[in-house]
């Protein structure tokens, strides 16, 4: 791929109203639509070009989103949504002048602003037919507190039945407002004839019933039932004297509902009921799933607020947070079913994947214990491109089943963290990490010297040594860990400076290279508390400070080094676990090709960040001199004396060793030799070796409700929810680090002299006066 210039110009063609269609290998293509071309450059700002495209097919800009293919991937789509993304879609084109950009228009809750409205006597009857419904046999008052558990979950995403004898038209939920106020109904046109006359058919007398309840809440009237059964409903106007009434009754031999009977004219000018009293939990939760479409982050504050507004109901909050419950098991599909589709899912991550490696387990009530996922592409980039360095940590899913994100993680030739596996485990227990290990050295191809930076805690001390008994490997602790391990153990009365002050020489202990820097500063903490130094020389120099320590940790001290990944899977916690997965999948596919296109625009012999820091070295050397003696073996002057032994890569001031650099002693050695620095970097940080990592794609995987064309052992396995759930009230805060600010406390206020700092009880002003 040729290197994008800055300010390169593309034409984008820019193609709406189509569709997509799925070939049997999974590749797409875009059938019918509209085409508009429009010139674009890395420099455009990506609301400009939003709104532009937004102009072009008279469409509102705040309702599409836009999308893309990567050049030789016809199966994933990638959203733009920032000016980065634009920069990154021009780059991924290579030489190519033009781009195929896709405009989806995204559904959206229609906005009818509150105006009064005309009741007229008679109803005009348009040809509709309404959303369709779900099984409900009463209405149900959703102004009362009292909510029915037992009731069944509703199927919110049904698909409307296609009459062939009337024109459907595209149902939005619109507010309507409570008839008790001033503020009448307005419902939209669709809305309004849902029922449309005789003759109009439904599929079943579920669906007849949903669109009778709309009709009539958007009309603003109210229902009575005479006859409501399976085989016949007959509805009239509550209001007495209005002659509106309805019939249906089911075909012969069907289960199709047709209306038979029915008088439009309304003599009443509306009974004054609340809507509530016909608005069932289905329809209310109908709306907040197409809220939820647009905006996932939608929370049950504001759908009370919006409810009350746009539809004159007042709810809950806990009705509120149940109904989104029910929509989000509805768009995104079942908590439950998500993991008994663990062995299907597991399955096609192997076949799609060759040489990955994905693999679960339960109890002996067959409920959910473990999952543990390695692609092909992480283990060969790791293996191939990487140091053999692994950083082991976790984070806390907030999903409704809890547990604990495993993950290990690696450092790719330019210190960008590359994700090797992970697992969902249901706790995070020793037996659990344990296992996580194992399945980790399962799924290394060949055995390699590895060094692991983790905490010490939760038998990871043991099971590092265990697992990896027959291989060399080495064990940094993670200094973060330590140091809130040592704070928590400190019996003394500390204040928060004398404690930041023994962190911070605990970690320049641990930085030193040399041991008599390393004594230097515990010397420093045994000043500060006996028993703080102490409690360091028993901690186990060996496992954290440079100065000890056997394994290659390249100064990477600390195991948080994935952060990014655990983002990641906090972005997707509330997902059932199989789209948990999923989406941490997709991301990983978007890292790969996004870096493996950025390096393809390099042009130096080493990574960029390993460039930057060999210059910095270079530029210390003109206030060095070298010492010319026999062999490979000389003595560098400058601030300090230190010996460079070319032959073993090693310098006294240990800064080679630790980094995989040379450092300025050597470059001027090697200067004076006429030697390239480059020929003494280590091989993980060339650019060729960050190639090699993301050489490999992660394929797509099919989804979970795509049929199973052969038998498997795996498939027959019944996978249950754990039986951990989300705790009641507010999550713990999260615990400090120590890089992190101290959180501010709320200071007391006299409520005597209205001065912060004191309470009532202790006031001066008012002790004084007594």
């Amino acid at each position: 791929m040729t290197q994008v210039m800055a300010g390169k110009k593309v034409i984008a063609i820019c193609q709406s109203g189509g569709e997509f269609e799925t070939d049997e290998d999974g590749s797409m293509s875009y059938k019918g639509g509209v085409a508009h071309a429009m010139e674009i450059d890395e420099q455009m700002k990506f609301k400009d070009f939003k709104k532009e495209v937004a102009e072009m097919f008279n469409s509102n800009a705040g309702t599409i989103s836009l999308k893309y293919f990567i050049p030789g991937n016809k199966k994933t789509l990638i959203m733009i949504s920032n000016e980065k993304d634009i920069k990154r879609m021009i780059k991924f084109q290579g030489d190519s002048n033009t781009i195929d950009i896709y405009v989806v228009t995204e559904v959206v809750a229609a906005h009818v602003p509150n105006v009064p409205a005309r009741r007229g006597r008679s109803r005009s009857n348009r040809p509709a037919l309404p959303e369709a419904g779900v099984p409900v046999d009463d209405p149900v008052n959703v102004m009362d507190d009292v909510m029915d558990d037992t009731t069944e979950a509703v199927v919110l995403d049904a698909t409307p039945h296609v009459n062939p004898h009337t024109i459907i038209p595209t149902l939005l939920p619109v507010p309507v407002h409570s008839i008790g106020s001033n503020n009448a109904i307005i419902g939209s046109q669709e809305w309004q004839n849902t029922i449309t006359g005789v003759g109009q058919r439904f599929r079943s007398v579920h669906e007849f019933r949903e669109a009778l309840r709309t009709y009539a809440i958007a009309n603003q009237f109210t229902l009575m039932y005479k006859k409501n059964e399976n085989e016949r409903v007959t509805a009239k106007c509550k209001a007495e004297g209005c002659p509106w009434r309805i019939h249906a009754s089911r075909l012969a031999t069907t289960q199709l509902f047709c209306i038979k009977k029915m008088n439009a004219t309304h003599t009443c000018d509306g009974v004054i009921v609340p809507t509530g009293l016909q608005a069932t939990r289905n329809w209310v939760a109908g709306i907040i799933k197409e809220k939820l479409k647009v905006n996932p982050d939608y929370n049950p504050k504001d759908i009370v607020n919006d409810i009350k507004q746009e539809c004159g109901i007042q709810i809950k909050y806990y009705q509120a947070w149940r109904w989104k419950e029910i929509a989000k098991e509805q768009l995104q599909g079942s908590y439950k079913k998500a993991y008994n589709q663990l062995p299907f899912y597991c399955e096609k991550i192997m076949e799609t994947n060759p040489g990955s490696l994905a693999t679960f387990t339960t109890k002996e009530d067959s409920s959910f214990h473990r999952l543990f996922v390695s692609f092909h592409a992480c283990l060969f980039g790791f293996q191939r491109g990487c140091r053999p360095l692994l950083f082991l940590g976790s984070t806390p899913l907030k999903s409704r089943y809890q547990g604990k994100l495993l993950a290990a993680t690696a450092a790719d030739g330019n210190d960008g963290f590359f994700p090797v596996a992970f697992a969902i485990v249901d706790a995070e227990t020793d037996d659990n990490w344990h296992w996580f290990l194992l399945q980790l050295k399962a799924a290394f191809s060949t055995a390699q010297s590895l060094t692991f930076v983790a905490d010490r805690e939760k038998g990871l001390k043991d099971s590092i040594v265990d697992v990896f008994r027959d291989v060399d490997v080495q064990h940094g602790y993670c200094l973060r860990f330590l140091s809130e391990q040592l704070i928590r153990d400190l019996k003394g009365q500390f204040s928060e400076e004398v404690k930041r002050l023994m962190v911070e020489d605990f970690y320049a202990a641990a930085y030193a290279p040399r041991p008599v820097g390393f004594q230097r500063c515990v010397e420093s903490i045994k000043s500060i508390s006996l028993e703080a130094y102490n409690w360091v020389m028993q901690s186990e120099p060996v496992h954290w400070a440079n100065a000890f320590f056997q394994g290659a940790r390249y100064n990477h001290m600390t195991s948080d080094f994935g952060d990014e990944f655990y983002s990641w899977a906090s972005e997707a916690h509330d997902l059932p676990i199989t789209l948990m997965v999923d989406a941490i999948r997709g991301k990983f596919m978007e890292l790969i090709y996004t870096r493996r296109a950025d390096s393809n625009q390099w042009r130096s012999r080493l990574t960029p960040s390993m460039e930057e820091k060999l210059e910095k070295e270079n530029q210390k050397v003109c206030s060095l001199r070298v010492v010319i003696s026999t062999g490979n073996r000389f003595e560098v002057r400058g601030d300090s004396s230190e010996v460079v032994d070319l032959d073993h890569w090693d310098c006294s001031c240990k800064g080679w060793q630790l980094t995989g650099l040379p450092c300025c002693h050597a470059i001027a050695v090697m200067n004076c030799l006429d030697r390239s620095p480059y020929e003494y970097c280590s091989r993980y940080f060339t650019t060729d070796s960050y190639r090699l990592t993301y050489s490999e794609s992660i394929n797509p995987v099919p989804t979970v409700d795509s049929p199973v064309r052969k038998e498997s052992t795996k498939s027959a396995v019944i996978v249950t929810p754990p039986s951990t759930r989300r705790p009641p009230g507010r999550p713990p805060a999260k615990p400090l680090g120590p890089q992190d600010p101290p959180r501010r406390k709320r200071l007391p206020k006299c409520s005597r002299c209205k001065v912060t700092g004191h309470k009532k009880s202790t006031c001066k002003e008012f002790l004084l006066e007594c």
